[in-house]
């Protein structure tokens, strides 16, 4: 008489698939309830393992769609994640008077600038050993007076275009701009631009990436967060900042404007454009947490919205995000997602041929293949008349909302690219924290007219900023001694200029003289020092009535 090795049968591949896609229904007979200490069969010795090491579910895992389980309807109503409270939703907090540099410092508060002024100061100190001569040596601590005016400067120059910085102290009537002058000379701004700095060499993490930047950029983030509530809608979606220079994880993203740069990974508020948080793409070393089964971009997407899971929200990315894993596990998590899909994505369903208009409902310029866990199926008008039929045209709910919606990223780019101040420099930390600092204008603007419910634009509100500053922080800088004389204007040349005395002065009264421009810088006779009295309004330019006035305003080369 033969004896079973096994008290338990060895299953079949099909009835292991059934164990893993069907985990609520048992496919055990009796002989496989037996609780005896005896092997296993050689097929079940794996999973008993795995049983025997975690015997807790892990909470990140998500579980895996099956692309054998959808099934096709016409009338379909996703449960959704339920009814949004959105009583708590917007600014938190607000300033008692919320004025543009209120609103404005509430992201870049004192303590951060501090910070910045420490290691600014640090970092020139470590300049200043390595170099004996230069422009170094002129180096003055800086404070958080000057540091917000250096700021005022690099905003304005987002609004006030120049090819390059030494072009805003030209003294060429036709690029001249005096009010950078009357801020800082060109020697101290550019002072403060090189040795600006946000970390200490000495103890920064040595394997991160970011450690040029990680305290600042992790400062401003938090405060993104913390000072705004988002409403129902979400939007995650990339964002790259343009750097051609030398950097491990720069990035090429050909569909993008400038191609190469920086990526981010940044959530938005759909409602109002506001920039909740964002991630610095770094290769492997990203700031993410990975979650089993849902790749990398999935793993983006939950990094993104741990605050905000289990408050109904509404996610829309773009097909690089979406996965039918991705959907289910935010449902479960009290969270419903929209977006475009690859037709070839993991637990998509097999499309057996190529849509075709007439064939099916609705087809676009492509098929076009939707997610979503929060529309239902039907058809709403585009409001937009067919120009053959001069029907209303008609789209799927899902891809109405979808277009909507999805924009919120490429909108804040857009409002951030309308006057930026970051410009080409040689430190790739530097032109991050430019870019943080448009970032949070665009925030401090969209706090602004949340709490006030002024329609201002995003120009009057940085100006208004601008001067709020300056009256707050900035000193009146004294007049600047030598330097280079000023060129000719060109409008010299033209006709109707008259002379004029030149306007008295508290301490020289009647007796006041300037040097003649023609005598000081004549090159067809002897350069001399001549004062006169009189001058040409138009040109401001002090001159000899004879013959100097005449020379001056006649002859090209005088």
């Amino acid at each position: 008489m033969t004896e079973n090795v096994y008290k338990r049968r060895q299953l079949t591949s099909e009835e292991i698939k059934d164990i893993f896609f069907n985990s609520d229904e048992e496919i055990f007979d009796s002989e496989a309830e037996s609780d005896s200490d005896e092997d296993l069969p050689p097929n079940l010795e794996a999973l008993d393992n795995i049983v025997d090491e975690e015997t807790t579910p892990v909470l990140n895992e998500a579980e895996e769609v099956n692309s054998l389980l959808w099934q096709a309807t016409n009338l379909f109503n996703p449960p959704g994640p339920g009814n949004f409270d959105n009583q708590l939703c917007g600014v938190q907090n607000p300033p008692e008077s919320p004025s543009e540099v209120n609103c404005f410092k509430m992201f870049l508060t004192e303590d951060v600038m501090g910070e910045i002024v420490e290691e600014t100061n640090r970092y020139a100190s470590d300049l200043q050993e390595r170099e004996i001569k230069g422009k170094l040596v002129k180096w003055v601590p800086t404070n958080i007076p000057e540091m917000y005016t250096f700021l005022v400067s690099v905003l304005l120059m987002g609004v006030i275009k120049k090819p390059s910085l030494r072009d805003y102290w030209s003294t060429d009537p036709m690029l001249l701009t005096p009010f950078f002058g009357s801020l800082f000379s060109q020697d101290r701004f550019l002072l403060l631009l090189r040795c600006l700095h946000f970390a200490n060499n000495a103890t920064a993490v040595s394997n991160d990436p970011l450690k040029k930047i990680r305290n600042i950029f992790t400062a401003l983030t938090s405060s993104f967060h913390r000072i705004f509530v988002p409403y129902r809608d979400l939007c995650v979606d990339e964002s790259l900042m343009k750097w051609k220079g030398r950097l491990a994880f720069r990035q090429f993203i050909p569909s993008k404007r400038h191609r190469f740069g920086v990526k981010f990974f940044v959530l938005c508020d759909v409602l109002t454009g506001y920039v909740e948080d964002m991630i610095i793409y770094t290769g492997s070393t990203t700031d993410i947490q990975h979650y089993p089964g849902l790749g990398i971009s999935g793993s983006v997407v939950m990094t993104l919205l741990a605050p905000y899971l289990r408050k109904c929200h509404v996610l829309y990315v773009d097909n690089w995000y979406s996965s039918p894993t991705l959907f289910q596990h935010l449902l479960s998590l009290g969270t419903g997602a929209c977006g475009t899909v690859r037709a070839n994505r993991k637990g998509m369903p097999k499309f057996t041929c190529k849509m075709k208009k007439g064939e099916v409902e609705w087809h676009d310029k492509r098929d076009v293949h939707v997610l979503t866990t929060v529309h239902p199926t039907g058809m709403a008008a585009t409001g937009k008349l067919d120009h053959i039929t001069g029907q209303p045209r008609m789209k799927p709910v899902c891809v109405l909302e979808y277009n909507k919606k999805m924009g919120a990223v490429d909108k804040a780019d857009m409002m951030i690219g309308f006057h930026e101040c970051t410009r080409k420099s040689t430190k790739w930390y530097k032109k991050i924290f430019f870019h943080l600092l448009d970032t949070v204008l665009l925030n401090s603007h969209i706090v602004y007219r949340q709490i006030t419910g002024k329609e201002i634009t995003s120009l009057q509100f940085r100006t208004n900023l601008m001067r709020g500053l300056l009256e707050e922080y900035s000193t009146l800088r004294g007049p600047t001694k030598g330097g280079r004389p000023a060129l000719d204007t060109p409008l010299r040349l033209t006709p109707r200029h008259f002379p004029s005395e030149v306007p008295q002065t508290t301490s020289q009264g009647s007796k006041t003289r300037r040097h003649c421009k023609v005598c000081l810088s004549s090159t067809r006779k002897g350069k001399q020092r001549r004062l006169t009295k009189h001058m040409c309004v138009p040109c401001n330019t002090p001159l000899c009535a004879v013959p100097c006035f005449e020379e001056y305003h006649t002859l090209k080369h005088y």
